[in-house]
């Protein structure tokens, strides 16, 4: 029986995308390259392999989406024309765009769609819940391909169209048939812009061109979800890891974008009359302090639990984001504050009197035995850096012994996925922040996973909030996953697999010379020179 029918027909369906200008002859070749700052420098090419946010802003250049998440977090066919779902919920029929194609020449194919769900489901925590109901995934022939599933599965839309890290992008099934744990070797996507790999220099310059190939789709863009339309040939990437020499070369006019000057420098550039500063995102940034818990002292819950009681989330936000209260939240629990699922169940966690005589009683009792902790730090992301050294403060007024490492972030991103022990070149604890995107359901809550091996970084086991997370897949509406979030929350309260630092909000700066970009998601498409 046909339950729900969605292609896209009528009035909508038949609108043209306007055709891309094409440059003139008479405009100057700078003018046509859109030169950009980011956070950090693209040390892993690989948006499988990685959660790095400069990893998933250089995907979303390469690589389209079968789903494009909108301005309203609703679910928009971007690869796809549309879908049908039959069977009560238990057969998904998807059918591609016609005219799809790689940057290779070859044809965008079911199967390349298919072999990249399988591969992104190994390391994505909503893919994985998505592959635990999986009963077949098929490609009847170029155009479709249908998911089969064993039990209903409520996000479906959502996991397809997954926008935080990891996203669900499409690579050629040649190239996402490499293991999930072993990083790609060639960056072939059908996006809008090409990958230059002879180009990329490493810890200084990453360079993209305008894919003339593209076809966008219909529609008004918002966000992910519309058509992606490039209105310059060349981005280009230059990293500058001191914030001073950063602003010098936008006020400058050296670059024409600062994905991330950090809050302090926000006056300054507003002082530059060619200079705009713009708030990054509504849903605003929260921060974790990660664990690795396969190794003393973090393998215990109770020293995680002490060490959740005595952190102050203003401690945390005031350095990430600077002393204006108007700028952070020090009350945030596991959900995105102001989203639907957002709680104070338990809330005392983190907004109690904090005691450190007590805490560090605590630490005594729960078995930290003067275990040397090794606490990894970027030098070169400001914000994260600055949590560490919170996080740094707060360990030596317990009395915890520390190995501070300070590397840059790429450094600290390759390391972070050593499970040797803290002395072998493993780690005992970071910090990173997610958009809030990124945390407003346990579906898209990559570091909510607890499931021990197949867990993110830190390799949590806690069976208490695997089951959590699979009753609200399960959940028949809001009222009920408003419930489960609630009980989730009091049991990462209880068993801190993580530090819920707070939710802040960054910047993002440009000059006056290019028209607002989507700095919601770091997009290169729709902006241009004014």
């Amino acid at each position: 029986m046909l339950l729900r029918r969605t292609l896209l027909t009528g009035a909508a369906a038949t609108l043209v995308a306007p055709a891309m200008p094409a440059p003139t002859l008479a405009q100057p070749a700078a003018a046509r390259v859109l030169r950009y700052v980011p956070q950090a420098d693209l040390t892993i090419l690989d948006p499988v392999f990685t959660t790095a946010y400069v990893t998933r802003h250089h995907a979303l250049m390469i690589y389209d989406q079968l789903y494009g998440l909108d301005a309203q977090l609703r679910p928009q066919p971007q690869m796809v024309e549309g879908h049908e779902v039959e069977g009560d919920g238990l057969v998904w029929r998807f059918r591609l765009r016609e005219g799809l194609r790689f940057h290779d020449g070859e044809p965008v194919r079911g199967r390349d769609c298919i072999a990249s769900i399988r591969r992104w489901a190994q390391r994505d925590a909503l893919g994985q819940a998505m592959m635990a109901r999986l009963a077949e995934m098929t490609a009847p022939d170029d155009r479709s391909f249908t998911i089969r599933l064993t039990r209903r599965f409520g996000p479906m839309l959502e996991a397809l169209a997954k926008l935080g890290p990891s996203a669900l992008f499409v690579m050629p099934e040649r190239i996402a048939a490499t293991d999930a744990n072993t990083p790609i070797k060639e960056v072939v996507g059908s996006g809008p812009f090409r990958f230059r790999a002879e180009e990329r220099v490493v810890g200084a310059r990453t360079v993209y061109e305008r894919n003339p190939d593209y076809l966008p789709r219909e529609g008004t863009p918002s966000w992910a979800a519309g058509p992606k339309r490039v209105f310059f040939d060349r981005v280009e990437w230059t990293v500058m890891p001191d914030p001073g020499t950063a602003a010098a070369a936008l006020q400058n006019g050296e670059v024409d974008w600062w994905e991330n000057p950090p809050n302090d420098l926000a006056p300054l550039l507003r002082r530059a009359r060619e200079v705009v500063v713009k708030r990054g995102s509504p849903l605003g940034t929260v921060g974790t302090g990660i664990f690795n818990t396969l190794h003393p002292p973090f393998d215990k819950p109770a020293v995680r639990r002490a060490l959740l009681r005595a952190m102050n989330q203003a401690d945390f936000m005031s350095a990430a984001a600077g002393a204006d209260p108007s700028l952070w939240r020090a009350d945030a629990g596991v959900f995105t504050p102001g989203t639907p699922l957002a709680s104070d169940a338990a809330i005392e966690a983190i907004t109690g009197p904090r005691d450190l005589d007590r805490s560090r009683r605590e630490l005594r009792e729960a078995g930290y035995a003067g275990e040397t902790v090794v606490l990894l730090a970027p030098s070169d992301q400001p914000a994260l850096a600055a949590l560490a050294e919170v996080q740094l403060d707060l360990f030596k007024r317990l009395g915890v012994a520390v190995d501070y490492r300070l590397s840059d972030w790429g450094t600290l991103v390759q390391r972070r996925a050593s499970r040797e022990r803290p002395d072998r070149g493993g780690w005992s604890m970071f910090h990173t922040t997610w958009g809030g995107l990124d945390a407003i359901n346990p579906g898209v809550m990559t570091y909510l996973r607890a499931n021990g091996e197949k867990a993110w970084f830190g390799w949590p086991d806690i069976p208490r909030l695997e089951a959590l997370r699979q009753a609200w897949f399960d959940a028949p509406d809001l009222p009920a996953q408003q419930a489960i979030a609630a009980d989730l929350q009091r049991a990462v309260f209880e068993e801190a697999p993580y530090l819920p630092t707070g939710q802040y909000f960054a910047n993002t700066a440009y000059r006056r010379s290019l028209t607002e970009p989507v700095s919601e998601i770091l997009a290169f498409w729709g902006v241009r020179r004014a």
